[in-house]
């Protein structure tokens, strides 16, 4: 990548993280993994039929939860090193005071790796038990899971599959007309 398209890319990210809109919208999309945990343990025992289900929202939820607080505590943190670097005035095009360390790197990496192949287990779990029974039959009392935890599962997974596909147009969208633009400022 050249200097100036990485230039061009980390101002771009500066500004969508530093923004208040953006940390409101994370503060709002906390909810969903913390009503993740609580739907989990609060339904612990109560899907036999997959008692993975109720751990994958727990799990889920708690992971989720300490990645959307380390997003939340790097943007605010983002904001002050913007806020301080245009007090004091530097502008420096070597050094980028936002750039995280090799160490939050890794742990945003990880914990990005980890949610996605939970996310894929957590589908495998739901889908493979499609539709159980909602209430315990009477000569299999243990083939049924409950209908709040199951539906739940299944609209988390919902709203997951919809803003991964969202992120992975937007991701599409913006490498294309920056390559566009990169083109076309080179002729």
């Amino acid at each position: 990548m050249t200097a100036g398209l990485e230039k061009a890319c980390h101002r771009c990210i500066s500004k969508i993280a530093s923004n208040a809109c953006f940390i409101f919208g994370l503060l709002a999309f906390l909810a969903l993994p913390l009503s993740m945990t609580f739907t989990g343990m609060k339904f612990l025992e109560d899907c036999p039929v997959q008692p993975l289900i109720p751990l994958y929202l727990l799990v889920g939820g708690v992971i989720g939860s300490l990645k959307v607080t380390l997003l939340l505590y790097d943007s605010t943190r983002m904001r002050q090193l913007l806020s301080k670097s245009v007090v004091i005035d530097d502008d420096d095009d070597d050094e980028y005071p936002w750039r995280q360390n090799a160490h939050k790197y890794y742990i945003h990496l990880t914990l990005s790796l980890f949610l996605f192949l939970w996310f894929i287990l957590g589908n495998y779990w739901v889908f493979s038990v499609y539709l159980p029974n909602f209430i315990p039959p009477f000569h299999q009392p243990q083939d049924y899971c409950d209908k709040t935890l199951y539906i739940f599962a299944v609209g988390v997974l919902i709203i997951s599959h919809t803003v991964l596909f969202l992120l992975i147009f937007c991701s599409c969208c913006i490498y294309y007309f920056s390559r566009q633009r990169y083109s076309s400022e080179e002729d």
